[in-house]
């Protein structure tokens, strides 16, 4: 049998008691002698001092470039949530200018009409495509080509079926249209 204590047991002693304290990183003491088998010393403060500089210059950098995604991710996001919004009222626009079209606005539609262009508007959704346009396939839809045409120099719209909308640089809905091309 040991003298060991039990583990379950109070300790008997104050030494028993006390927890073993080891402690890391402490410098040799100045009078003790290096052995072979010794670290090298400590860094110097003038090497420590360059490494924290370093590290709180990287730690800023990546604050900088953080913030910057956020910040890009936030307008992207702000872009997008206008684009769902505005997308589906496209259709109510070409609705409006089809009764437009026939003078069919008069009174509180008319108002309400207006009004809602304006807000559209507002929050940059812009029409575009016109007869005489150059036929660009990024923003405009080729429903029918109409033969040639000796005024153009170039593939050109002929006939808007349907304008185009766009939200800044990014299309909502290409032009439909009806083209031309030269003799």
């Amino acid at each position: 049998m040991t003298d060991e204590p039990l583990p379950d047991r109070e300790p008997e002693t104050p030494e028993e008691a006390a927890p073993e304290v080891v402690s890391f990183g402490e410098a040799p003491e100045a009078d003790a002698p290096a052995e072979a088998g010794d670290v090298a010393a400590e860094p110097s403060v003038d090497d420590r001092i360059s490494e924290l500089t370093t590290d709180l210059q990287r730690l800023q950098a990546e604050y900088v470039n953080y913030k910057r995604r956020v910040d890009r991710d936030r307008e992207l996001v702000a872009e997008n949530a206008t684009y769902k919004v505005l997308a589906p009222i496209v259709e109510v626009l070409d609705t409006i200018d089809r009764a437009k079209e026939h003078g069919e606005l008069d009174g509180g539609f008319k108002a309400v009409a207006d009004q809602l262009e304006r807000i559209v508007s507002g929050l940059g959704l812009s029409k575009f495509g016109e007869p005489g346009d150059a036929f660009d396939p990024q923003v405009h839809e080729a429903l029918s080509h109409l033969g040639t045409d000796p005024e153009v120099s170039e593939t050109t719209v002929k006939v808007l079926a349907k304008a185009g909308y766009r939200i800044g640089d990014r299309v909502v809905r290409a032009a439909q249209v009806l083209v031309v091309d030269p003799e």
